[in-house]
């Protein structure tokens, strides 16, 4: 590789290594071309091997500084840090090829304030639930929906992904593929899989998807057409918001906030953090920890046994 080849072309690069090599998601991939042409533009026509401390530093000044015409700042420190992320795994490629650059080891995160999580409590899940009409066949698909979310923690990528031939209702599991194409094992409560399949009872399609959008036409061939009627993640935002409005719940309820309250309530009634962090698909323990300032059994019980 010529120490010559051009910053956007080292970059071009970058990026189908991270797709081939690495096989890294589609998403991952999108974020890092868009943070590293913000860098590119940036900077401009500069020798990689000139990149400096001084200028990482600058653009990081430039990301902070970024408004809007109202003089909003556009950008959270945890955006901004993806950018220097983005630029870190850039520079390790780069020097693993023997390309001479900064070193990505120099370059430091932002500190950010401490995560914290919103969840629903044990009455707000029951009004949420009960707030759904399970008397047609939309009612039963949305009571699978929130039971599910509910049960297994997923995401609503992982959720809208589901086929029908992947979930064992008898053994009341099945596998996803989560962040990084990273496979784990999901349980379903029995009220979960109890709901899939009341839901499936009523069904009288073939299609793969395990949840429908019944809003569209039916037109087209039976593969392409149970494609086109996958539910969409944003449908699925729109109808737990839905829900938690009929419910009466004044907090700003998204499906994540179902898979806080998944995680919360296992860690509540004792589940130690690692089979959190697995049931979640979590890589780090880091990202599951943001939990336990919340629910910390054995800090509850030291303070129910001395605080008199």
């Amino acid at each position: 590789m010529s120490k010559k080849t051009s910053l956007q072309d080292l970059i071009v690069q970058f990026l189908e290594h991270a797709e081939i090599t690495k096989n890294q998601s589609h998403k991952t991939l999108e974020n890092y071309r868009h943070y590293l042409k913000r860098f590119a533009d940036w900077i401009g026509d500069t020798d990689v091997s000139k990149i400096s401390l001084e200028h990482v530093q600058n653009f990081r000044l430039f990301l902070n500084r970024l408004s809007d015409e109202k003089g909003d700042q556009l950008l959270s420190i945890k955006t901004q840090n993806y950018h220097v992320i983005a630029l870190r795994a850039f520079l390790k490629y780069l020097i693993k090829n023997d390309v001479e650059s900064l070193s990505p080891e120099k370059i430091d995160l932002s500190k950010i304030p401490e995560r914290t999580v919103e969840y629903l409590s044990r009455e707000e899940l029951e009004r949420f639930f009960s707030a759904i009409n399970t008397g047609d066949l939309r009612g039963r698909r949305d009571m699978a929906i929130m039971e599910t979310l509910y049960s297994t923690g997923l995401r609503v990528s992982e959720l809208t992904s589901l086929n029908r031939g992947q979930v064992d209702l008898d053994r009341k599991e099945f596998m996803v593929r989560g962040k990084g194409k990273k496979p784990r094992i999901v349980f379903l409560s029995e009220r979960a899989a109890g709901a899939i399949g009341n839901y499936l009872k009523l069904r009288d399609d073939n299609f793969d998807p395990l949840f429908l959008n019944y809003r569209h036409s039916k037109k087209g061939d039976d593969i392409t057409l149970g494609e086109k009627r996958r539910l969409s993640t944003v449908m699925i935002q729109y109808l737990v918001r839905h829900y938690a409005k009929k419910a009466g719940i004044i907090k700003n309820v998204t499906p994540h906030k179902i898979r806080h309250s998944f995680a919360t309530e296992l860690l509540i009634n004792g589940a130690d953090i690692r089979s959190v962090q697995e049931m979640l698909g979590h890589a780090s323990i880091t990202t599951t920890q943001i939990y336990t300032h919340l629910t910390n059994k054995r800090l509850k019980e030291v303070h129910e046994k001395f605080h008199k």
